[in-house]
This record gives C-alpha cells, sequence and structure tokens, in this order.
C-alpha cells in the first residue's frame, strides 16, 4: 500500500518488567469524578460521568525511572496540573457489565491531564466543546503501565501530586463518584473498547497552576511514580 506521505509512529508507553510496548489507541478521560475536585468545579451529587477525550498524540510517554519534559502550551497562561489513575485496556468489547469489566484491563499507570484552564473556562461560558483547554500536545503525560496482575488493593490506594516538593494534590481512589469497572461499563456502552485504550479516571480537589520550571511528581500507591519538568 503507497501513501501520499509517511504515516506518523505508533505511540506507545513503557510496561514495567516487559521489553514490549503499549500501543496506544484511544484516550478517553473523565471529568469531575472525585466529589470534592467536582464541587470545587462547581458540580455536585453523582451525575452520569463526564467522558472528553484527548488526540493519541498528545501523549507524552515517560519512562521507567526518567524525568519527562513538558514543553508548555500555547495559547494560555494559566495551566493547570491534574494527576489521574491511568486503566489501559488489554481486551476490548462493547456492552461490558460492571461485574467483568476488569477482566478488560491490562494494567494501570499514573497520568497527568494538563489543562488550558483559561481555554476551557472560556468554552464553558460558550457552552461548547473543550477541545483547546483539554487536547493541547503533550497534555497527557503518562507514567510506564504496570500489569493488573502486579497490583494488589488499588482501590484502597492513596493519589497524589507535588509541585517543586510541596504537596498540592492528595486523594484515595476509593473517593472516586464512579469507580473503574462503573467507567469501563458506560465507556464500553458507547463505543467499542479496544486493545490499547487508555482511561484517565478523573482527579481529586487541590488543581492549580503550575510554571515553567515547575517539577511536577505525581503518584499512586502501588504503581510507578511520574515525574515531568515544565519547560
Amino acid at each position: 500500500m503507497k501513501y501520499l506521505f509517511s504515516p506518523p509512529p505508533v505511540t506507545s508507553a513503557a510496561i514495567v518488567g516487559m521489553a514490549e510496548r503499549f500501543p496506544v489507541h484511544r484516550i478517553y478521560c473523565v471529568g469531575s469524578n472525585y466529589r470534592a475536585h467536582a464541587e470545587e468545579m462547581g458540580n455536585t451529587g453523582r451525575d452520569p460521568p463526564v467522558i472528553f477525550m484527548k488526540p493519541v498524540d498528545a501523549l507524552l510517554p515517560v519512562e521507567v525511572g526518567a524525568m519527562g519534559r513538558l514543553p508548555y502550551p500555547s495559547l494560555t497562561r494559566n495551566l493547570h496540573h491534574e494527576v489521574e489513575l491511568v486503566v489501559a485496556i488489554g481486551e476490548g468489547g462493547a456492552d461490558i457489565p460492571v461485574s467483568a469489566a476488569q477482566q478488560h484491563v491490562f494494567g494501570y499507570a499514573v497520568g497527568l491531564d494538563m489543562t488550558r484552564r483559561d481555554r476551557q473556562s472560556e468554552m464553558k461560558k460558550r457552552a461548547g466543546p473543550w477541545c483547546i483547554g483539554k487536547g493541547c500536545e503533550h497534555g497527557a503525560p503518562l507514567g510506564p503501565i504496570t500489569p493488573r496482575t502486579q497490583v494488589a488493593q488499588l482501590d484502597e490506594g492513596v493519589i497524589a501530586l507535588s509541585i517543586n516538593g510541596s504537596e498540592r494534590q492528595r486523594g484515595m481512589l476509593a473517593q472516586m463518584i464512579w469507580s473503574v469497572p462503573e467507567i469501563i461499563a458506560h465507556l464500553s456502552a458507547a463505543w467499542r473498547l479496544m486493545p490499547g485504550d487508555l482511561v484517565y479516571t478523573g482527579t481529586p480537589a487541590g488543581v492549580g497552576p503550575v510554571e515553567r520550571g515547575d517539577l511536577i511528581e505525581a503518584s499512586v500507591s502501588g504503581l510507578e511514580p511520574l515525574c515531568v519538568r515544565l519547560e
């Protein structure tokens, strides 16, 4: 088969303990999935999950033990950090029941949903889409994926983020409004999930701005940490 120009390379992420890499298909994101963060963003209650997507080339994969370099995106003066548990789908399917959802998970990682908050706020006022706020290049940093078989009691873990050594976000995964199995079931009712899909599952309270030069360190109990420098 001949192409007009060379296709882009496959976007992939490191896997802990494996030489193979995880090829990425789609990036789904869940908004306002921790009660305290939902409240700070003006939402209340257990509303249906807020789903948006990031382009695959927004992914910024960081290798095991490495520090990523995150370019400050254009068209914003108010870039915000959001630490998230990321679910890597290994087995696809549609209309997946909650009871079977974990069987479709390959592994988990720590991720960042970097947000042009000023642009997102503008679009919210106009009832428009969030693409310019959420879909910026390199706006989805991702740490190495730990296979599910190597993770124990993840739902009891702590999720946290610090800037230059000062903690900004801390929560418990158990505080999610929608659990990982519920998110998978909800997504698979709208799209056929595919191997290689990533699901960013939401952030706890404490989101805020970052500046050039900041060192962002993100963690989830039992997973490889994620460290990036904003340039």
